[in-house]
């Protein structure tokens, strides 16, 4: 019966402690005394098999796809196309008036266009106003955001300055 050995790397002084299942862990560093158990050490070994496989398996090419995406000089295929797409990104936010942050990610939305809604806006009148608060033309400004590709709208400018006008009484 082959032992199978287990290293444990110490995190205060770095030495690998080697030890098999006859004996068990140890509980504190021999070197240092550092107690060896808990989210402080750092457990090494494959209770399942030989971890060296998965790395030749990766050297051979049977990688699950991640190398796959690799050209002939060593750089994956999209990364370069990906690093441009974000670099225009930062263009077009640094020309933007409004940066708003996307609600499902958190990443800065890029604004793509605005749209009037002229008909098929019924706009709601409050009792307390007794008049709408807008009225058609309604203008709205589309962001999208660039990472998770979420969508909000908000009130253009102009639209804004009538709806905080309506509200003022004007």
């Amino acid at each position: 019966m082959a032992e199978q050995e287990h290293a444990t790397i110490c995190p205060w002084c770095d030495t690998e402690i080697v030890w098999d299942e006859e004996i068990g862990p140890e509980k504190h560093c021999p070197h240092c005394d550092n107690e060896l158990s808990g989210y402080r050490t750092l457990t090494l070994g494959d209770d399942e098999g030989d971890g060296d496989q998965d790395w030749k398996d990766a050297e051979a090419g049977d990688d699950g796809g991640w190398l796959g995406d690799m050209d002939g000089d060593g750089y994956r295929q999209g990364d370069l196309a990906d690093l441009a797409a974000r670099q225009s990104v930062e263009k077009v936010l640094e020309d933007q008036d409004e940066v708003p942050e996307c609600p499902a990610c958190r990443e800065y939305m890029v604004l793509t266009g605005e749209q009037t809604v002229t008909e098929g806006f019924e706009p709601v009148v409050p009792k307390a106003l007794g008049r709408p608060l807008l009225e058609a033309p309604v203008r709205f400004s589309l962001y999208v955001c660039p990472a998770c590709f979420e969508t909000s709208t908000k009130l253009s400018p102009q639209t804004r300055k009538k709806l905080i006008e309506s509200l003022a009484g004007k």
